[in-house]
């Protein structure tokens, strides 16, 4: 048996075996990719109606692959208000949306209790919101910052009303790479500790990589198998979330972004490595919405969602920052072949567009 013949018969492929599949022919690599996608999802594509919310960039860290912090290349510090915060979520209520996404920088000076009590505000005013909040970067943050442990910080989380858990803050799980691109930030052991604990509280989560910097093929095989590792434990992952590192505004200095060739092949070999994560998100923010749409015939079943506003990706370059119009949307994706499927945040379907 041959390896495109061990992938079809749906068995699990080893990290040399990973490896080699970037050396496949491109599109013969894609067309397993589907295959694997439309037995799991035939041509459905996923995507939510939400709204991102970053509310401070004052940053403790200083990641080199950020462009998004105050303390570094962007002087425009700023830190919302709860009444700003709230006034977004009416507003986005009133229109629709089924989930607000609050993810932003580890700011020092505001108080643990300024990032618990919106939750609560929220989920008090709105308790049909779906709340996503807090990557594990923010919760390793406030654990330290606090003098909490884990367990803690999480706890205090699902007593204010967080739902579930955002991908971020995994970029690179091998260390070395994580020590040049965002030292002092939460390691990878740790990353995957602050997961594995929400996902033993019934709790469900993403996960993303951050790829196109400095890191190798085999970084990015070995972080989809230590992914693939704690699912076979917890199967607490909803999606896995390939993010298209942006050149723009940070201290990395790369010079020429990722290829769409290379982006592709990464997400078809996502889609077979992690055979047990069920949805595999082609993120438009990082990708662009023409490409994450070309992702979804290589092995991506879903685009995120409308997001409306966008602050994090669209400092480094990325065309994100007032988000997708919902029929717009829609019909990128019926234009694409595909059939859009709007669902919940734990992939509920709501409506077949």
């Amino acid at each position: 048996m041959n390896l495109k013949e061990k992938i079809l018969a749906e068995e699990r492929v080893s990290f040399d075996e990973a490896l080699t599949l970037y050396e496949m022919d491109f599109f013969e690599l894609g067309e397993i990719a589907d295959t694997l996608r439309q037995k799991r999802h035939g041509k459905k594509t996923y995507f939510n109606i939400n709204r991102h919310i970053n509310p401070t960039n004052v940053c403790a860290d200083v990641c080199k692959f950020c462009a998004y912090s105050a303390t570094r290349k962007n002087p425009n510090q700023y830190t919302m208000t709860h009444d700003e915060i709230m006034d977004i979520v009416k507003d986005i209520d009133s229109r629709g949306a089924k989930e607000v996404h609050i993810v932003s920088a580890h700011n020092p000076n505001t108080g643990l209790e300024w990032y618990l009590e919106i939750f609560k505000k929220i989920k008090t005013a709105y308790p049909h919101l779906h709340v996503k909040a807090l990557t594990a970067a923010e919760v390793d943050f406030l654990s330290r910052h606090y003098g909490k442990t884990y367990d803690e910080i999480l706890d205090l989380m699902v007593a204010y009303g967080v739902d579930s858990m955002p991908g971020g803050g995994a970029e690179i799980f091998d260390e070395k790479i994580r020590d040049y691109i965002c030292k002092g930030k939460v390691t990878s052991d740790q990353w995957l500790e602050i997961h594995r604990k929400w996902h033993e509280r019934g709790k469900k989560s993403n996960v993303t990589m951050l790829f196109g910097h400095v890191e190798s093929r085999a970084n990015r095989v070995d972080h989809m198998m230590r992914i693939r590792e704690l699912q076979d434990k917890t199967g607490g992952f909803n999606c896995f979330i390939p993010l298209v590192y942006h050149t723009q505004n940070n201290y990395l200095n790369i010079k020429e972004p990722i290829t769409a060739n290379e982006i592709l092949r990464t997400m078809a070999i996502s889609r077979i490595v992690l055979d047990n994560v069920p949805h595999l998100k082609a993120y438009w923010v990082t990708s662009t919405v023409n490409l994450a749409l070309v992702a979804q015939e290589f092995g991506a079943n879903d685009l995120d969602g409308t997001i409306e506003k966008e602050s994090i990706n669209s400092a480094a370059g990325a065309k994100s920052a007032n988000g997708v119009k919902l029929e717009d949307f829609t019909a990128l994706i019926k234009n694409s072949g595909f059939i859009p499927v709007e669902r919940d945040s734990v992939y509920n379907e709501i409506k077949v567009w």
